[in-house]
């Protein structure tokens, strides 16, 4: 099911999506300052490929202060543009009956849009 979840998902946003992320993901990452922001859009990217059958967790090993500065900085610059994104694909999604579980997914994902740092996927 997860399987048929995540093709539909494709279709309905979620490939935009993850292609949002991953060009963000390679312009940070030009450079060095921007390595640790371009991850978190690469990390993002790849959920948005495949978010049924994936869980978002809170990181074993946070970083403290240095996670909570870097998503202050994160959702200055790039994560409410992001977030507005899945906003938007998640009010389109869920006019529909159909498109309800897939506008859920990405209303979560805008929450998980803004603050990606001491978040892990699994």
């Amino acid at each position: 099911m997860n399987l048929l979840g995540n093709l539909i998902w494709l279709l309905f946003g979620g490939l935009i999506m993850a292609l949002e992320y991953f060009v963000a993901g390679l312009l940070l990452m030009l450079t060095i300052i921007g390595i640790p922001f371009g991850l978190q859009a690469m990390k993002l990217g790849l959920y948005a490929l495949m978010p049924f059958g994936s869980r978002v967790v809170p990181d074993p090993y946070p970083g403290g202060c240095i996670n909570t500065l870097f998503n202050v900085i994160w959702i200055v610059f790039f994560g409410i543009w992001i977030a507005l994104s899945h906003l938007f694909w998640g009010i389109l999604l869920s006019i529909t009956i159909i498109g309800i579980p897939f506008g859920r997914r990405h209303f979560r994902m805008a929450g998980l849009a803004l603050s990606p740092f001491g978040q892990q996927i699994i």
